[in-house]
């Protein structure tokens, strides 16, 4: 694309919050089409279960390490939890095959289960899982204000984006705005 068009085109809000467009019919008929195989894995046998085995080995791990406080490696075992979480279903947008035509490109994995939908009983249990982990965290470091101020901000990170009212909306402060990334790739 040449300088001259790029220039006429008008600039949108410099805003932090974008909210992402509903899908054309195009996509919609790409996304009937196959199977997500990206998010239809959190409904199969033992999804669930890794969840849990997650936690206890980074808990195992954190307290092996040598001079490890209990409420420190409770602290980190929530915080290295629910920043892989964050990672995997939040930010990380689109899938890894290329069969759908590019169909969830613009989704991340959180709005790729279950077809969108809220409050099934996968999405019940991944809201679950953070928040009983922050109760036991808070609950073994001894509710320590400096350890409490950390795990709920890391609940909040986490817990914030699976809420109905921010579905398909984007914080975006270290990326430019979605239409500038397309603008550059063509």
């Amino acid at each position: 694309m040449n300088n001259g068009s790029k220039k006429s085109r008008r600039r949108r809000s410099s805003s932090l919050l974008y909210q992402e467009p509903l899908e054309s019919m195009e996509h919609l008929s790409d996304q009937s089409a196959i199977p997500n195989l990206n998010a239809n894995w959190v409904n199969a046998k033992g999804a669930w279960a890794i969840h849990i085995v997650l936690i206890v080995a980074l808990k195992i791990f954190f307290s092996a390490v040598p001079g490890m406080q209990r409420d420190t490696s409770w602290t980190l075992t929530n915080i290295t939890y629910m920043f892989g979480s964050y990672l995997m279903f939040h930010w990380v947008q689109g899938i890894p095959f290329e069969f759908n035509a590019g169909a969830y490109d613009n989704l991340n994995m959180w709005e790729q289960m279950d077809n969108g939908e809220q409050f099934t009983p996968t999405k019940k249990f991944l809201l679950t899982v953070p928040i009983c982990l922050f109760l036991v965290s808070t609950h073994y470091t001894h509710y320590d204000l400096t350890y409490f101020t950390l795990n709920v901000m890391a609940l909040f990170g986490v817990i914030i984006p699976k809420l109905p009212w921010s579905h398909r909306l984007r914080v975006r402060f270290l990326s430019g705005h979605p239409d500038d990334r397309y603008l550059d790739e063509q």
